[in-house]
């Protein structure tokens, strides 16, 4: 009997899993995982992700077996676990989510569908979150992701799995025989694969679940006013950011219970309102930015405003990327936040761009390598947010305001009495308040008394931040007084920019827009991504 193979990706559950859903419609199903040698060996990926992946796949697999069957893990590069696949028990049609990652899926999506093309397999791609492809104007955008959210959530209750033929060759060799696969608890890690963060979050479904009730119910009362400070946005964020990321619940699940959390609210609940709705708007803005980077996949690697070509890549100082990976620029609040995403896997959002905003800035350093190895400290990396989220805090969108987060200045905002910097950072414990955001203008005689030492227990700054700053700002604002980059300005604009104040259901009496309306939204929306 024939069968409908599913093919996980990114989407590591098995409620409203539309590629799930629809192959069950057609018939028996069989589900794979393929843990791709060639994916695993880019640069964006740590043990950490891997480690996530696992246990979701545990949690959907102990799943399935209730229903009698199992998700199958494979070893191999796609087209050739698929004819390895196919040779042992042809199909026809194989399932999968739409993925916008990065640009080694693209490049292996391309190798499927030739695959599929050559053996007369039919592949049906679904998309995962509100991110429309071959979009051909951002105006409809909008109305394509709350159509998409609006549509029922796929109930997966029942399901009959593919059974292996019982007459396979008992003596066929591994790569031939029906059982060359393993289970998710078998599954090895790469070797090579390092960082995987003692606090980050667990994977799986259940998990998810749990998080996405404790938010709506009960965290999601911090929301407003909870989720700029380090201290308060472990909490006050919904934590959900790496369970949409490795799609172990889906954005549609997430936006249909927040409405309908709302809708059940009494009138006199306007602070829980307020946190959600505001948490509604960060799911358009998830999806938003996502686009971005399905749209134009090269954004990537390449400046988004191609006029900034040439703006760092060529000034970029190891010492200087060094310091700021080994939490030693010398500015407290930086070096605590490098510490807790070392130790966690996560940050909030105002933190991340902190980090990104110095990189860029006082420490002048290319956004391309700083991406890089922020997407190994990530465990909720998702590369369109990721991607167009560096760009952005860089300057390099062409479309956005400069924004330089000052970490003195931002240390003094969301950690006024230090107790976030003297958490991650225990050789400033014994720092007098006075002193803890600029430790290095502590008198010598105070560093005596206290036993702290500028350059050996905390280091100096790496660069004066004011002159630093200025001159990186001058340089920004130089190029992007050209003319040339000015007249290049409007195409990002109707390629990327957003479109209306989200948050808020599209009317069909809304005024048009124009070019410059948009170039404005771009410029003030720059809101977060504290899920």
């Amino acid at each position: 009997m024939s069968y409908q193979l599913v093919w996980f990706k990114r989407d590591l559950r098995w409620q409203d899993h539309d590629a799930l859903a629809q192959a069950a419609q057609r018939g028996p199903v069989r589900c794979i995982y393929v843990v791709e040698p060639e994916l695993w060996l880019q640069p964006d990926t740590a043990l950490q992700h891997f480690e996530f992946v696992r246990e979701s796949l545990q949690a959907l697999d102990a799943e399935l077996q209730l229903q009698g069957g199992r998700v199958e893990i494979h070893t191999g590069e796609l087209p050739d676990v698929l004819n390895r696949i196919w040779k042992q028990a042809p199909f026809r049609h194989l399932h999968s989510h739409q993925e916008t990652g990065n640009g080694f899926t693209y490049a292996r999506d391309l190798q499927v569908g030739t695959w599929c093309r050559s053996h007369d397999v039919a592949w049906h791609e679904y998309p995962q979150f509100g991110v429309v492809r071959v979009l051909k104007n951002r105006n409809v955008w909008q109305a394509a992701w709350e159509k998409h959210m609006a549509e029922a959530v796929h109930d997966v209750s029942t399901l009959q799995f593919w059974q292996a033929c019982a007459n396979t060759p008992h003596n066929a060799t591994h790569e031939t025989r029906l059982d060359a696969w393993c289970t998710p608890t078998q599954m090895p890690a790469p070797a090579h694969l390092q960082h995987n963060p003692p606090l980050r979050q667990r994977g799986g479904r259940p998990l998810a679940l749990a998080t996405l009730h404790s938010f709506l119910y009960a965290r999601s009362l911090g929301y407003r006013g909870g989720i700029s400070s380090p201290l308060s946005a472990p909490d006050a964020c919904s934590r959900l950011s790496a369970y949409l990321a490795w799609g172990c619940i889906s954005m549609r699940e997430v936006v249909q219970h927040t409405r309908a959390c709302i809708a059940q609210l009494p009138p006199h609940a306007s602070r829980h309102r307020a946190g959600l709705t505001a948490f509604i708007s960060r799911l358009y803005w998830h999806c938003h930015f996502i686009q971005k980077l399905e749209s134009e996949p090269a954004i990537e690697w390449q400046n988004m405003h191609r006029g900034y070509d040439g703006l760092r890549e060529h000034d970029f100082n190891e010492q200087h990327f060094e310091a700021l990976k080994n939490a030693r620029t010398g500015w407290p609040m930086v070096d605590a936040c490098v510490t807790m995403l070392r130790e966690t896997g996560w940050l909030n959002f105002r933190m991340r761009a902190m980090l990104v905003s110095v990189a860029a800035y006082p420490l002048w350093l290319h956004w391309r390598p700083v991406g890089e190895w922020l997407a190994t400290q990530f465990l909720d990396y998702e590369p369109g947010i990721h991607w167009s989220q560096l760009q952005m805090q860089s300057g390099t969108t062409g479309i956005n305001t400069t924004r330089v987060y000052n970490p003195i200045k931002q240390a003094q905002d969301h950690d006024p009495h230090g107790r976030f910097v003297r958490q991650w950072l225990p050789a400033l414990r014994k720092v007098p308040d006075t002193w803890l955001f600029e430790p290095w203008l502590m008198p010598h005689t105070l560093q005596a008394h206290t036993g702290v030492w500028v350059g050996s227990d905390i280091a100096p700054p790496v660069v004066e931040l004011t002159h630093a700053t200025r001159e990186a700002k001058q340089l920004l604002h130089s190029r992007r007084q050209n003319d040339d980059v000015k007249a290049a300005k409007k195409a990002v604009v109707d390629k990327h920019a957003s479109r209306k104040n989200w948050g808020k259901r599209p009317s069909t009496n809304a005024r048009p827009t124009t070019a410059s309306t948009h170039a404005a939204q771009a410029a003030k929306q720059q809101i977060g991504f504290d899920f």
